[in-house]
């Protein structure tokens, strides 16, 4: 029977006051529903209630759906309640209900307790699609070691020829990060939607998969009865973005244009962030400038694009003429910041956005630490520790590897180590944190075990994971073990070695007194030497006084970076102690040539009001008079307690 005469015969039974079936009853409403009619909806529940009608299933879905959409939650609760016997429309109903309100918790406990209340549960595809999209809802990382069991109710259940369970699926494997998986489903549907695509294009975009992402849009560009829409543009754009592919981003943008995609907030932030991210920043401030709608994503592309490309200035101008700013756009002003090194702003910044009512996220955190760590500043990040913890953000992988470079920089390498000992996710970026933090206090023999734990895991290591590893050994002077290490990147893990493993096994070599070897590596090495190469041999040959390898190496220090001030005062510094003073006033009179002067060792204290700096011999405070008459009693309570100073820092690259 069709809808239109079952909505007439319910009519007709109301004006009659004849009892119909709820089947009639759950047209009429779905009708009110579907066109908002919620007065017509009332009046019919109340007659239904009136005339004693006992709503079945079917009904009970319709209502549950309409008191959902009027956002009368408890109500569409009662009348779940109410039902004698349920089956898949009443639970169906409810599951649909408590995923649109993003309680997937509450989906994910209905579900359950249906199957284990009831031997003849017989969910359908709905109930599947349902539940796929509650657990995709989750947070906790925990619920991706279901993916596998879900997948093999799906299939026990046959629902896996159904295009709406594949597309949950394909959302929830790449919601756990397991691109591989969710790639198998969808090269294995019999026939896929326009959201197919564009769910597997969005899991490639936002888990990093930039190549692949573009690669399956280009793929779906040779579909010709598939479209693609918004959703899809965006994942791609993203890509396009992090990739730096401004090439394909523009052929995007046209395509935009010619397919005569609706415009809206969402893609016009992502087309600039597109040109922001790639450098093509007064198109993207152009495009900024037309748009009579702007939100704080806008702005925080804008901003993001002008930090990314160090235009610090221009950037804080943007935001300085914000009326309200949001999270997101305080998290781009500090990531910036602290990726341009302006470390004091940061923590300025971070101290003004929690004044004007923000609470940081993990993005946040993880932008904030690395500043406090430049700034030595060990009780603060101890502090971030603390909130991360009790706002259950420790767990994430930045914060947490954030918190561990933080920590191992600053000394407190126990506490890095128990942040690990502690993480849930111990993914390869983890890892390769706790072997840093060992690293840098020359522990190869921990850093070493660390590594070979991660192997047994089955954890591949990457170029920064056996640079780490490298360093270590540079650090304990252990060329032997570094040598063995590097021979066997390619053969043993499949990483061919890179321009910075070169500069690691230099500074093994020079670090052990191996300058000869040093220098025989560096010319046979395949890729052309860096800056880090000749600094490491630098270095070396400064801490055993060669005077004439180092000079070899200074050469093409300054060739390659004339303005790096560290290069001069190492050389000048070796002159001066092997007693070659005309030398040594040459290389500074080279400084003073080209306008370079010796960076000035600063200082930091947290006064409670913020960060306040110190430079040496800055005369130009009020108080330096008291400041330095305090230094001298520093100086000789050293010296009293047989202290030395050293007056010259090396300079490491």
């Amino acid at each position: 029977m069709k809808v239109g005469l079952q909505i007439q015969r319910a009519l007709q039974g109301l004006l009659n006051k004849a009892a119909v079936d709820g089947g009639a009853y759950g047209h009429l409403i779905h009708h009110f529903t579907r066109h908002r009619l919620p007065l017509h909806a009332l009046q019919l529940h109340a007659r239904i209630v009136l005339f004693s009608i006992t709503p079945d299933n079917f009904l009970a879905s319709k209502l549950i759906n309409f008191y959902t959409r009027e956002n009368r939650f408890c109500r569409a609760l009662h009348v779940f309640e109410e039902i004698t016997v349920k089956n898949a429309f009443s639970y169906n109903a409810l599951l649909i209900a408590y995923a649109s309100r993003e309680m997937y918790s509450d989906a994910f406990n209905l579900f359950s307790s249906w199957i284990r209340s009831s031997v003849t549960a017989r969910p359908d595809s709905v109930t599947i699609s349902c539940v796929l999209k509650s657990l995709s809802g989750y947070d906790d990382f925990l619920l991706c070691s279901l993916a596998q069991q879900v997948h093999g109710f799906v299939l026990r259940g046959g629902f896996d020829s159904d295009v709406f369970v594949s597309n949950g699926l394909i959302t929830y494997y790449t919601k756990c990060d397991d691109v591989v998986s969710a790639r198998k489903v969808f090269d294995e549907m019999p026939e896929r939607d326009v959201v197919s695509w564009n769910s597997m294009i969005s899991g490639y975009s936002q888990s990093g998969s930039y190549e692949e992402c573009k690669e399956l849009y280009k793929a779906m560009l040779g579909c010709p009865e598939l479209k693609p829409n918004g959703v899809t543009v965006i994942s791609v754009l993203q890509a396009c973005g992090q990739s730096s592919d401004l090439v394909l981003g523009m052929e995007v943008h046209k395509k935009i244009l010619e397919n005569h995609i609706q415009m809206d907030l969402s893609l016009c932030n992502a087309v600039i962030g597109v040109y922001a991210k790639c450098g093509s920043l007064d198109y993207a401030r152009a495009l900024f400038d037309e748009m009579s709608e702007k939100d704080s994503v806008t702005y925080g592309a804008i901003i993001s694009g002008y930090m990314a490309h160090g235009l610090v200035k221009e950037a804080m101008a943007l935001f300085s003429e914000m009326e309200s700013v949001g999270l997101s756009t305080w998290n781009a002003v500090i990531s910036g910041l602290m990726q341009n090194n302006h470390h004091e702003e940061v923590i300025d910044s971070f101290r003004e956005m929690i004044r004007c009512g923000n609470r940081p996220n993990t993005v946040t955190l993880s932008s904030l630490l690395p500043s406090l760590t430049y700034s030595s500043n060990l009780k603060g990040g101890k502090e971030i520790h603390g909130f991360a913890i009790r706002n259950v953000s420790d767990n994430n992988i930045y914060v947490a590897t954030s918190i561990i470079d933080n920590y191992a920089k600053l000394g407190y390498l126990q506490g890095a180590q128990r942040v690990f000992d502690n993480c849930r996710e111990r993914s390869l970026i983890v890892w390769t944190a706790i072997i840093t933090a060992y690293a840098i206090h020359g522990d190869s023999d921990s850093a070493c075990s660390l590594f070979n734990q991660m192997i047994c895991l089955g954890i591949k290591p990457d170029n920064v994971t056996l640079t780490a590893l490298l360093s270590a050994c540079a650090h304990s002077g252990e060329s032997d073990k570094a040598q063995s290490i590097f021979d066997s990147m390619a053969t043993k893990y499949g990483v061919e070695p890179g321009v910075e493993h070169y500069a690691c096994m230099v500074s093994v070599l020079s670090r052990a007194g191996k300058l000869s070897d040093a220098m025989e590596f560096i010319s046979n090495m395949p890729v052309e030497p860096i800056a880090k190469v000749w600094g490491a041999l630098l270095n070396g040959a400064y801490v055993l006084g060669d005077v004439e390898i180092a000079r070899f190496a200074y050469d093409h220090l300054v060739e390659m970076e004339p303005e790096n001030t560290g290069s001069y005062t190492i050389m000048a510094n070796l002159y001066t102690q092997a007693g070659r003073w005309e030398e040594a006033e040459m290389v500074r009179d080279e400084m003073k040539r080209i306008g370079l002067k010796k960076i000035p060792g600063t200082s930091w204290i947290d006064t409670g009001k913020g960060l306040r700096s110190f430079i040496a011999k800055d005369g130009s405070c009020e108080r330096s008079k008291e400041m330095y008459e305090t230094i001298e009693c520093l100086v000789e309570s050293m010296s009293d307690k047989d202290y030395i100073m050293k007056q010259e820092l090396d300079v490491t690259y």
